[in-house]
């Protein structure tokens, strides 16, 4: 790839109307997802679940990419076809998460650092080879009492820039993702803070780092108020808010910033995300990169059964289409009643 096709792909990423499948679970959490429907968490039984999602007819539309795991990239349908290949015969690029997983930051009990540097340039060269045009990395910071540090950001800001320039060596488009934890009872003006700080950390260490910032994408939280506060900000509070923290800290080189949900409930994440596109005022693409805010219906209606194959591509195309107006500003709370 050249370094224009990188461009190219990244602001193809962030297509108007589009936005990013996020089904790089870990076995870990696919399996709790998994019980939680009373399946068992084989092979077979992820294998199907996937291709049920990336089988849906018009998903397409709304859907430019999806972040596949390890085990996914390399797995066939049941009628031996690539599960990469069902996706590009769509149109939809293939992505993978590098990273390893987020450990205990030494010397802080209730931090993480995210692993996963070791080897990635040669994992990246085959996951290339396997078809991946894109990539993700998430670090994970963590608002408490003195928390986060300056060390905990330092570091993670550090491993997201190495991890994208490695990406952009290799030819394929990083997504940065730092996020920044819903948990807790602090308020929005808090995230906003550590939001803010964070933001800072990751483009200080991109620029040291040499990273073009045309060839990324952000994958950020919103600045919400925390899970357990008593004060929830309405959804233009939170619109307003991360509008302006992102201004305050995103180049306008970026192509786009696409959000991930964190726990959010799906149609809270839309709304956020529509009255962003509503209130607009951003010089880059405000996206989705959604998990379980984009799957949960899906995966309920599924169920782990094949005769629920339909039911379950019926609402992940919902889901998918509310997302594709959430892009224009165009969501309301009646689409959720045409489902």
């Amino acid at each position: 790839m050249t370094t224009n096709r990188l461009e190219q792909v990244a602001r193809s990423l962030v297509a108007p109307g589009k936005g990013i499948l996020a089904a790089d679970e870990s076995s870990g959490t696919i399996e709790k997802r998994l019980k939680a429907i009373q399946t068992a968490s084989t092979e077979e039984n992820r294998r199907n679940y996937r291709e049920m999602l990336f089988r849906t007819a018009g998903a397409e539309q709304f859907v430019s990419g999806v972040i596949l795991y390890d085990e996914t990239i390399r797995q066939n349908a049941a009628d031996g076809t690539p599960l990469v290949k069902v996706l590009s015969s769509k149109g939809i690029a293939p992505g993978i998460k590098v990273d390893t997983g987020a450990k205990q930051l030494p010397g802080s009990a209730n931090e993480k650092i995210t692993e996963g540097l070791d080897g990635l340039r040669e994992r990246l060269s085959e996951y290339r080879g396997l078809g991946a045009v894109f990539a993700k990395w998430r670090a994970v910071i963590t608002i408490g009492d003195e928390i986060p540090t300056d060390t905990c950001l330092d570091t993670n800001a550090h491993a997201l820039a190495r991890y994208a320039a490695l990406c952009v060596e290799a030819g394929i488009v990083p997504i940065v993702e730092p996020e920044v934890l819903m948990d807790g009872r602090h308020t929005i003006e808090r995230c906003y803070e550590v939001t803010e700080r964070t933001l800072h950390a990751v483009f200080g260490e991109l620029f040291l780092q040499r990273v073009p910032l045309e060839q990324i994408l952000l994958k950020p939280n919103m600045v919400l108020s925390g899970s357990e506060c008593p004060t929830q900000a309405n959804v233009t509070q939170v619109a307003e808010a991360t509008l302006h923290c992102f201004r305050r800290t995103v180049p306008a080189a970026v192509p786009g910033i696409v959000f991930l949900s964190g726990g959010q409930s799906d149609e809270l994440a839309t709304a956020h995300l529509s009255k962003m596109n509503e209130q607009g005022g951003g010089p880059w693409e405000l996206s989705f990169s959604y998990g379980r805010a984009l799957q949960a219906p899906a995966l309920k209606a599924w169920g782990g059964k094949p005769e629920n194959v339909a039911a379950g591509q019926k609402a992940l195309h919902h889901r998918a289409k509310c997302n594709s107006a959430a892009r224009y500003g165009k969501y309301t709370a009646a689409m959720e009643r045409t489902a």
